[in-house]
């Protein structure tokens, strides 16, 4: 069934189809629809799921947590102060690890208050644990969705995941989606079985204790090996995904990029955007390529290294900031370079912060400043904010 959604939509879609039996969540723009929908599903029958009305975000989590403890599927969503009001209970999810997956409407945290999108919500949670997957349309927002159960839940893996949108760029702008039927899903996702239950009367067992320094480190190392093994597994689930519906991903989606001097990094809808300048500029003969980072925990480090073996200039366009040092994905794509001993110059691009436009002219600017730093052998400035109004500074 091919239908209009809103990308907050196509994630509720995707989350029915995956048979929740709990779900938890708190509204707040620019995600709000999303629960808004599902609580229509459950309503009006068409979900056999138990809803929970809660307080706050942080009380969300928390009782996903509980729920997914008991041994049942969960799902929740949130955006921007929502998602920074869980951050105390991320940690615990990803610790006591839980299968939980999350949408997320990307938003800009305050202050200044601001609705619109930037990344800079889930960025602050990418050391958290837990795995996350950043769409570029409606249609991979319902994909994502059922796939990251389908890893979340794989016995090598076992941590909770996040599957982001931009805010009002994706969320509430409409998009053909083909809505998958049940029957496929459920035969792509089976019912879930926990590897663990910690509230089975029947199997008693303790988790999420106190956690001394002699066990400590040797439970946050079982992540990062979880988190380390899920790598192979997206890669495994989104090529039987391909088989079940017909629809390809991959952690990195490269566009042009066998021959390309200059590749742009994105992640998310701005993609799109450069993918037309892109085409632009190859028709004046300009080798340039675009690879859109889909998966960005665990980092694509196989697929960034191989692209910027080949490439002269990578040049990364973000819509985040570390304040007082790069953007984050310059920092892991740094740190790529520096394991493989790549010399690639590498360019950073801070943009659309706040909802800001990310434009065709500043992916023009990209190429324009990525050929000075071609020509000169370095980077005049590595590091550069895209779009400000000097006036305001």
């Amino acid at each position: 069934m091919r239908k209009l959604l809103k990308g907050n939509e196509a994630v509720a879609y995707g989350a029915k189809l995956c048979r929740p039996q709990v779900i938890s969540a708190y509204p707040i723009t620019p995600q709000t629809v999303m629960v808004e929908k599902l609580a229509d599903f459950v309503a009006d029958g068409e979900l056999d799921c138990e809803y929970i009305k809660i307080e706050s975000e942080h009380s969300a989590l928390s009782s996903c947590v509980g729920a997914s403890g008991a041994g049942v599927r969960v799902f929740t969503a949130t955006s921007s102060q929502g998602l920074a009001l869980m951050h105390e209970i991320m940690w615990v999810a990803s610790g006591m690890r839980l299968p939980i997956v999350m949408g997320v409407a990307n938003r800009a945290l305050s202050a200044p208050i601001n609705i619109w999108c930037d990344t800079s919500d889930v960025m602050a949670e990418r050391d958290s644990g837990w795995i996350q997957l950043y769409a570029a349309d409606n249609q991979e927002a319902l994909d994502s969705v059922i796939m990251l159960f389908k890893v979340s839940e794989d016995k090598r893996v076992l941590l909770p995941s996040l599957v982001t949108i931009d805010g009002f760029v994706l969320s509430h702008t409409y998009e053909g989606v083909d809505i998958p039927d049940q029957d496929t899903v459920d035969k792509f996702l089976p019912p879930y079985k926990p590897e663990h239950a910690f509230l089975d009367p029947s199997k008693p067992m303790s988790l999420g204790t106190l956690g001394t320094p002699a066990t400590y480190m040797e439970s946050r190392k079982q992540v990062e090996d979880a988190m380390r093994a899920s790598y192979d597994v997206v890669k495994e689930v989104m090529a039987d995904f391909a088989k079940h519906f017909g629809r390809k991903y991959e952690v990195v989606e490269k566009y042009m990029c066998d021959d390309a001097e200059i590749v742009i990094i994105a992640l998310g809808s701005s993609s799109g955007t450069g993918k037309v300048v892109v085409n632009e500029l190859r028709k004046k003969g300009k080798k340039v390529g675009l690879a859109r980072i889909a998966l960005y925990r665990p980092f694509p480090v196989k697929e960034i290294a191989e692209i910027a073996k080949k490439a002269k200039v990578l040049a990364i366009v973000e819509r985040a900031q570390s304040y007082g040092h790069t953007g984050p994905v310059y920092a892991d794509v740094a740190a790529v370079l520096a394991e493989n001993g790549i010399k690639t110059l590498l360019l950073d691009f801070i943009a659309g912060l706040g909802g800001r436009d990310i434009v065709k002219t500043h992916f023009e600017k990209v190429v324009e400043e990525s050929e000075k730093a071609l020509k000169g052998g370095k980077a005049e400035k590595p590091i550069q904010w895209l779009g400000l109004k000097e006036e305001l500074l």
